[in-house]
């Protein structure tokens, strides 16, 4: 089958969509109607979890339009293409291979004269042995005592992601035995971010993992020279207690600087690389390279999910049509993602950057200027501390705001409380609960500052746990359908050229070539 990769403004579906009349989400929820609905519009996932998206605009002509938009934009064709090794990524001439890392999951894909699955799975299994030999105390500081904790230097995607899918996973892993050594991170340039985690731990006991694909990142390099700088002081060799994660061709790769270095590559983008060894590397010293292994597993089995043709039984495509009709056709310009568990408290920061690097475009995959709306804007926080915080504006505000609630039915650790009959887990689950039907419902009442119109469209996940293979679910169905929004929109989800502009700019200042403007802020702030 031929390929097209034609603007959305082009495609007969999405024309057919606009003139559907908007369903009418307070009607159709309430009584036995969003009973059935409720039980209807729910798609399975993998391991165990599911997408019900029974509170959002849409019926069944909805949904008939949203798969012929899937057909007609051939997503799971353009799926297919990118994970046989196509040329996916435009802007930089490059594949995209970020699935591979957890799974084959079409023909092999040669790179460089390279099979590409092997050599990731080679980089796992590297990373796995360095790790248990720290676990084991067969890689130790100068004195020949244990590392007790791993900080992980780098930014953005060798960021956002590690730290999301720690932060997650942290008290699962104790409460399964599994948890091995503290994690910390240091991304922000700001000196006090670094400060602030080097006097939160025992230097002569923590290993550090360097994160720079091109290793002349400046912020992570500058992070670097000042955790240098405190192991230095400390009287410790700095190469006793370094790794590299990195390109085989930049300047650490073969360096004496550190322990190990291992290896990643142009075809995943730092916002896709948690499966690679970007999180493989802090993960797999944190929790063991089983509990990472697992990680994978549930990412590769939601992958699977994505490959199937029927929207109904693919949940990150119908996710991604849903949001695409959302954007473009309802018109509502942003997302809220709102975990009700706090270990997924850094989880929306991860997908702001997924998403808004991915599909922030207004040029479509060859340059050309679209006509259309892209990518949202994505925010939020775990419930029920949003509640207190910005719901007031998403129940009465004047904009729409689709919101993207996940909900677990029990808790990692076990421990709960009884208090006015119900238990901790109870009272947040009812919470979440009460939040769809009063987001789509509303309430009608004569006092107008108390009055809820209703008609807010939201969406859930629901799992049992939040675990290894969970996470690593989760972290695919969005990371699948990110993809997917970007095949409709026809843009390149896999570059990120809005970053280069600050820094080519910043560099500028730094070297004292400013005049106008720049050089007016440059003075304000004494640099």
């Amino acid at each position: 089958m031929m390929i097209n990769w034609n603007n959305m403004d082009t495609l007969t579906s999405i024309q057919e969509l606009s003139k559907i009349k908007p369903v009418e989400l307070a009607q159709v929820m309430a009584g036995e109607n969003g009973a059935e609905r409720v039980k209807k519009y729910t798609v399975p996932m993998a391991e165990g979890m599911a997408y019900n998206y029974a509170a959002k605009q849409v019926d069944d002509e909805v949904l008939s339009g949203l798969a012929k938009l899937a057909e007609e934009a051939q997503l799971v064709e353009k799926f297919e293409e990118l994970y046989n090794g196509a040329v996916i990524n435009t802007g930089e001439k490059r594949l995209v291979l970020h699935h591979l890392t957890r799974g084959q999951l079409g023909n092999a894909v040669v790179a460089d004269g390279v099979d590409k699955r092997a050599f990731y799975t080679g980089v796992q299994e590297k990373v796995a042995a360095f790790a248990r030999k720290v676990h084991a105390g067969e890689i130790t500081n100068e004195a020949g005592e244990k590392f007790t904790t791993v900080v992980q230097i780098g930014i953005g995607g060798s960021d956002l992601g590690p730290r999301a899918i720690y932060l997650a996973l942290e008290n699962w892993a104790k409460k399964q035995g599994s948890f091995k050594m503290e994690a910390k991170f240091i991304s922000n340039v700001d000196p006090d971010d670094a400060a602030a985690v080097l006097k939160s731990i025992d230097v002569a006991h923590s290993l550090f993992i360097l994160v720079s694909k091109s290793g002349t990142t400046l912020e992570t390099l500058t992070n670097e020279s000042f955790v240098k700088d405190a192991l230095k002081n400390a009287g410790l060799d700095a190469s006793r207690h370094m790794v590299a994660v990195t390109s085989e061709t930049s300047p650490l790769a073969k360096s004496d600087d550190y322990l190990a270095a291992f290896f990643m590559d142009d075809y995943i983008g730092g916002r896709y690389s948690s499966s690679s060894a970007v999180g493989g590397a802090v993960l797999s010293l944190a929790f063991g390279p089983e509990v990472f292994a697992q990680f994978l597993e549930g990412a590769a089995e939601e992958d699977k999910l994505a490959k199937n043709k029927d929207i109904f039984k693919n949940p990150a495509m119908l996710d991604a049509l849903i949001g695409v009709y959302e954007r473009n056709v309802l018109d509502y310009p942003s997302t809220a993602v709102l975990p009700y568990s706090q270990a997924l408290s850094r989880f929306p920061a991860h997908l702001q950057q997924l998403d808004m690097e991915s599909n922030g475009k207004c040029v479509n995959r060859f340059g050309e200027r679209v006509n259309y709306q892209t990518g949202p804007v994505i925010f939020g926080e775990p419930g029920t501390n949003g509640q207190h915080s910005f719901y007031q504006l998403l129940h009465q505000g004047t904009a729409i705001v689709p919101l993207q609630f996940i909900g677990f039915r029990n808790n990692q650790i076990g421990m709960d409380v009884v208090i006015q009959d119900s238990t901790s887990q109870q009272k947040l689950c009812a919470n979440v609960a009460a939040q769809i039907v009063a987001f789509a419902c509303g309430k009608s009442d004569e006092n107008r500052n108390k009055n809820f119109e209703g008609g807010r469209p939201s969406s859930i996940i629901i799992g049992d746990q939040l675990n290894a293979r969970t996470m690593g679910a989760l972290l695919a169905h969005f990371e699948n359908k990110v993809m997917f929004q970007g095949f409709v929109w026809n843009v390149n989800s896999f570059d990120q050229e809005g970053v280069q502009l600050g820094k080519i700019l910043a560099k500028k200042v730094l070297a004292h070539e400013t005049d106008g403007a720049l050089k007016e802020y440059s003075d304000l702030l004494n640099i």
